[in-house]
């Protein structure tokens, strides 16, 4: 059986992570045990170039890694060599029967030179360069007959079908129906794939697409994320057995997929991310899809588009329909059934603990016996598993490019299990409670070894401190709060804990965290936000409008945190940017994102003809809403209060001896109309 992920990005899609590269591609394929992935984005000229020089051919129409590249840190278990498939993405932007279509489309190759021949093809019609995954103004049902054309043995696929803005079905830009996407060139599609918002079952519900294979991929813009969904071949390594084995939902050859839960995805609900509004289909109906918050359109979700084109009930299986697995990426489980985040130490350290001993994440995650799993990594990471591998798992829905949260253990029950030895293979374990009760408690770690002597060094270190610093500074405890007034020696008592647990008693300054205010605790008084931001700033927002006979939006800011220039130390000081404001700052710039013309629409032109290009597009621009567009929010999108908040910061300067008003007057007009 191969585990496949045909869809992923290189370095060279924007978004993406520098890391990905062959070398470390080819690695994480061993980690999580698949033994064919994409290489995504063949269209590029540098990365066809990158994959030509590190990749050598192995089986029908599959590539290797060069063995002197090979990465070591494979888990036992993953000797296999992986292979690549070329791969890459397209997103076609064009109007059609009356409307502006956003759609992608993954293409799969049976090799290099075949890429090369189809991308010099598509560089007749637009940029290649600037995009790993380009984006041209070509017909989807044109840019599958140009593929077709060059080479008979592509496999095309309409990508993440669901997706509310960039998909075949999207609700924002999509089809209702394949055909009226591909037209006459429809019988050249033979699978479609469901994106990570939507699982089998959603796409079960609509009969027109029972002729069609159902794959999943993972998408993936960093090494780590390969396998979020892949796909189960049950064919030799071989091109054309694996394209083969897509033409046919009844083929022998296409084993099922391994899915998201698809409330994972960051589509799956409707809602409005800037009011932190998710919606179920039937909510948002009663709002005529309208945010009843700030009143803008609401990001219609995978679930409810499926149900405005699904013709049968929830609940229908057609009778050839593939099998599959809902799974939760390891380290997301171990988080998860420890309390902890996924990129925390403590979790990375179980994950890597888990490969070492039993192998790549596939294999842990599907098939590795629980009691093996509780040996390598503790009792509650091996009951997450048995939970996820039930399908006992709470989720809390994605929506509007939030991903949705996973809960498998609570509180009560990780400090339960973290207390036992062993939950597995011990018949007549007590009650839960019970459990806890007799669970013998871990012993408290010390910051140092108990003291049992002064020795000179001390002396002279403690020389000049008081009784009671002297006991701060040689606390055997691990955390120590200094409090005092201004001038009685806070800061000299913590610097010199710091110097006696690092000279005395041989802590590493890595595992020393120090936490103080400066300036004198400004003027003995600490500057918080209001408890209610919101409500602070609309109020704020009232009175002034009420005071000035001017509509006025108003916000509460702050800084961040910041690097003292002469300490070189970080210091904490507001976590966001904009912690409150009214109502009608809410959004994202109607503005066009010059970067993001200068990178993609005009990456040919430099200089004077670029500045003129540019000077054009924003003559050209009207005054209608560009929200959702790429060139307004490029591939990072950013909330006016987010840049509202900075420009304020830059402006004001320090807040330590004042926060002053900033006054900010037609900022965020259509002035490219002017």
């Amino acid at each position: 059986m191969l585990i496949a992920d045909l869809h992923i990005h290189s370095k060279y899609s924007r978004a993406t992570s520098r890391d990905c590269v062959p070398e470390a591609l080819e690695l994480w394929a061993r980690r999580k045990g698949i033994n064919v992935v994409g290489t995504g984005d063949f269209t590029h000229p540098a990365w066809r170039e990158e994959l030509r020089a590190k990749l050598i051919p192995a089986e029908d129409g599959l590539y290797r890694l060069k063995d002197e590249l090979r990465l070591p840190d494979a888990p036992d278990g993953a000797a296999h060599t992986p292979r690549f498939l070329v791969t890459g993405e397209i997103s076609s932007i064009y109007k059609k029967d009356g409307k502006v279509r956003k759609v992608h489309n993954v293409i799969l190759l049976p090799s290099l030179e075949a890429a090369e021949k189809l991308a010099l093809r598509l560089e007749e019609i637009g940029n290649l360069h600037s995009d790993g995954r380009p984006i041209l103004g070509l017909d989807s049902r044109d840019l599958l007959e140009i593929t077709m054309d060059v080479c008979a043995q592509a496999v095309f696929i309409p990508a993440h079908i669901w997706t509310p803005h960039f998909s075949m079905f999207g609700a924002f830009s999509g089809f209702d129906t394949v055909e009226a996407c591909f037209g006459d060139m429809t019988p050249y599609i033979h699978a479609v794939e469901t994106g990570l918002s939507s699982d089998p079952p959603m796409n079960w519900r609509l009969s027109a697409l029972d002729r069609f294979t159902l794959i999943s991929n993972s998408d993936a813009h960093s090494p780590q994320k390969l396998g979020r969904e892949a796909n189960l071949f049950h064919t030799p390594f071989s091109y054309s057995a694996m394209a083969a084995a897509l033409e046919s939902p009844d083929s022998e050859g296409f084993a099922g997929t391994i899915e998201f839960f698809p409330e994972e995805g960051k589509y799956h609900f409707d809602g409005h991310r800037n009011c932190q509004l998710c919606l179920k289909p039937s909510e948002t109906m009663a709002t005529d899809g309208r945010c009843p918050i700030c009143g803008k359109k609401l990001t219609i979700g995978v679930l409810h588009r499926v149900e405005d084109l699904a013709d049968r009930e929830e609940g229908f299986r057609p009778t050839h329909a593939r099998p599959f697995e809902s799974i939760v990426p390891l380290a997301e489980v171990i988080a998860a059934s420890i309390g902890f985040t996924p990129a925390s130490a403590k979790v990375q350290t179980r994950y890597n603990a888990l490969l070492h001993h039993l192998g790549p994440e596939f294999y842990i995650l599907r098939q590795a016996p629980l009691e093996d799993i509780s040996h390598a990594s503790g009792p509650s990471v091996a009951e997450g598993i048995r939970r996820m591998r039930a399908g006992e798992v709470t989720l809390s829905p994605g929506y509007d490019g939030e991903y949705g949260k996973i809960h498998l253990l609570d509180e009560e029950e990780i400090n339960t299990l973290s207390g036992q030895i062993s939950l597995f293979g011990m018949p007549g374990s007590a009650p839960a409670k019970q459990q806890k009760q007799n669970a013998p408690k871990p012993k408290a770690r010390r910051a140092c070894p108990k003291q049992t002597k002064e020795e000179p060094a001390q002396q002279g270190l403690l020389g000049e401190l008081n009784d009671r610093q002297k006991a701060a500074v040689t606390a055997p405890e691990q955390a120590v709060i200094v409090t005092a007034g201004p001038g009685t020696g806070k800061t000299k008592t913590l610097v010199a804990r710091i110097a006696w647990l690092i000279g005395e008693q041989k802590v590493k300054p890595a595992d020393i965290a120090a936490v103080t205010f400066t300036n004198k605790a400004t003027e003995e008084t600490v500057k918080l936000f209001p408890r209610d931001c919101m409500a602070v700033a609309e109020e704020l927002g009232e009175r002034l409008s009420k005071a000035s006979g001017k509509h006025i939006e108003a916000m509460v800011y702050g800084d961040g945190a910041f690097k003292d220039p002469v300490g070189k130390i970080w210091e904490l000081a507001d976590p966001v940017v904009s912690p409150g404001y009214t109502k009608g700052l809410v959004g994202t710039p109607n503005e066009l994102k010059l970067k993001y013309l200068a990178d993609n629409d005009f990456g040919d032109l430099k200089g004077e003809a670029l500045k003129e290009a540019i000077e054009e597009r924003i003559r050209e621009k009207t005054s209608e809403s560009l929200v959702g567009n790429m060139v307004s929010e490029g591939t990072t999108p950013r909330r006016l209060t987010d840049l509202i908040g900075s420009l304020c910061d830059l402006t004001s300067g320090s807040g330590d001896k004042g926060t002053p008003i900033v006054y900010i007057q037609g900022y965020f007009d259509n002035y490219s109309n002017d």
